[in-house]
Parts: structure tokens; sequence; C-alpha cells
């Protein structure tokens, strides 16, 4: 069935109406969400409702049924108009009456649509947080096994002048050839700093930038990933303008640490 089918069809009216099972309002509910003529035809269907209703109700509900009610008392009328008298102001009460149903069904229909845009909201949240709850749990795993195996270097890095309490720890993975920064033990940069990790060689002091810790404070695990580099004997990290700096600031090392022989 095409979307003119589908719209000629009827059950936008009967969605409209609230006469549809909740299972057929999601249908519904989701070919308004994919098609753009089909959620179109809706609001012109509550519009005429709404239009249907505005010009049959009054603003006082109240005093409107109570018209109702005086109007179809008995009352001393000729003998030769009553059946058309009572047609007629019947006929005007339930079209008042059906009017504001259709407002009634009107309302609850929005209501279940706000419920359903609720639930598959809420349903999109929960499936993001399983993706991301697996994506760290495998993660996690990876790292633990990492940890744990006997030829992955475990390199200390003390803090220095600038930060004595500060400490940090890299492993280095000969196998796979990546080196893993836990940064756990450093405190949160100032504004407009960053930190940046740096491999050395020893004789003669050469520093090399392995990058920057851009997303260290968003971070909750404060685990880093770098490739190694061949040669390195030993590993710093420094604090610098964002952005990094060609070579380190070594008034601003806060962490230092060489690779056991």
């Amino acid at each position: 069935m095409n979307i003119k089918e589908y719209i000629s069809s009827g059950v936008l009216e009967l969605y409209v109406a609230g006469s549809l099972s909740e299972k057929e309002n999601a249908e519904v509910f989701k070919m308004m969400e994919k098609h753009p003529e089909v959620l179109a035809e809706v609001k012109s269907i509550e519009a005429a409702i709404v239009t249907l209703t505005s010009a049959l109700s009054t603003k006082d509900t109240k005093q409107l049924f109570a018209g109702i009610k005086n109007t179809i008392q008995p009352k001393v009328i000729p003998i030769s108009k009553p059946k058309t008298s009572i047609l007629k102001y019947s006929g005007w009460a339930a079209a008042v009456v059906c009017g504001l149903f259709l407002a009634w069904s009107l309302n609850e229909n929005n209501k279940l649509q706000q419920k359903i845009a609720k639930e598959t909201t809420e349903r999109k949240l929960l499936e993001n947080r399983v993706i991301e709850t697996n994506d760290n749990l495998a993660e996690a795993t990876k790292l633990i096994n990492v940890f744990r195996d006997d030829s992955v270097i475990s390199v200390p890095l003390a803090g220095q002048t600038v930060a004595p309490e500060a400490y940090a720890k890299v492993y280095v993975d000969k196998k796979t050839e990546l080196l893993y920064l836990d940064a756990q033990g450093l405190p949160d940069p100032p504004k407009g700093k960053v930190y940046q990790v740096w491999s050395l060689q020893l004789d003669p002091l050469t520093p090399t930038s392995m990058g920057t810790l851009d997303t260290f404070i968003a971070d909750a695990d404060k685990i880093f990933e770098f490739k190694t580099r061949a040669g390195e004997q030993a590993f710093g990290i420094t604090l610098e303008p964002e952005g990094g700096s060609e070579s380190p600031t070594l008034d601003q090392l806060y962490t230092l640490g060489v690779i056991p022989s």
C-alpha cells in the first residue's frame, strides 16, 4: 500500500478519534515519523475536529449543558410542533456531545502520542547505555589481560619537584607495540593547560612527544593508549599550553620514570 492509499484508507481518522488499539496507534505513529505527508494529514484532521468543536460549543461548558437540559425539559408548546421541536433540539444536543467527545478523544490521542514518543526515547537511551556498557566491559577486559601479561613491562612514573604528590604508571606491551598510560595520580590541569607525554632516550637526552591528554578531565578511568617508539628508555609527563609544545617545559615536569634494564 502506497502513502496515498494509506492516507485514504480511513485509519488516520480512526487514529485521531482514538478508536484504534495501542499496537495500531504505535504503527500509525511510526508512519507519522517516517512520512511527513502522513503527519500533515493527521494534523489536518485534528484541526478540523477542533474547528468543529469550537463551532458547536461555548466557552462555559456548565452553561452549555444547563441550556441543553432546559431545552429538552417539558414545556407548553403547540400540539402541531412537538415532533419538530424535539428532533431539532435533540439533534443539536447530540452534535454538541459528539463534538465534545471528539475533542476528548483528540486530547487522549495526544497523550498517547506523547507516551509512545517518551517510551521510544527511553528505549533508545537504554539501548545506547547497553552498547556503551558492553564497549566499556570489552575495554576493561582487554586492559586486565594486558596488565596481567608477564611480558608487559610496568614503568612507575614518580612525582617531581613541581608536584611531588603526583604519580602515574606506564605499561609497555612489546608484542603489540602499544603503551598504556595510567594517569589517575595526576591532578586536573588548570584551564588553558594540557598534559603532554614524552618518550626519552637518555644518552644523549632526546625527548619525543607521544601526544597530549586532551580528554584528561572527561576521561573517567584516566587510561590512555599510545604507540611505542624504538629506543625509548624513559617516560615523562609535563604540563604544557593547550595544543602541546615542541619540547618539554622542564620546570613543569610532573612525573618521570625509567624503563628497568
